[in-house]
């Protein structure tokens, strides 16, 4: 009865963890026909997709968004991490 309740269990936290996975710019670079980008298509969409996703989070502490020099830093650190 044990190993029925911990098996269940390690299936379930295995589940939800693919379930709350974050899509990624690279899991999203999938064309309209269902086939995954590659070449400039994939490099222009990748690009886009990165400034897209840094921008919404280029937040200050204080709920602003940022701008000039400390969003050109942010952006620029953002865009190489993801």
């Amino acid at each position: 009865m044990m190993k029925r309740i911990f098996l269940a269990a390690v299936v379930a936290t295995f589940a939800a963890g693919s379930a709350f996975a974050e899509d990624t710019c690279a899991t999203k670079a999938v064309g309209s026909d269902g086939k995954p980008l590659a070449g400039a298509a994939k490099t222009s969409f990748m690009k886009k997709c990165k400034v897209d996703t840094c921008s919404a989070k280029a937040v200050g502490s204080d709920g602003k968004p940022l701008a000039g020099a400390a969003k050109n830093s942010f952006m620029k650190k953002c865009e190489t991490s993801a």
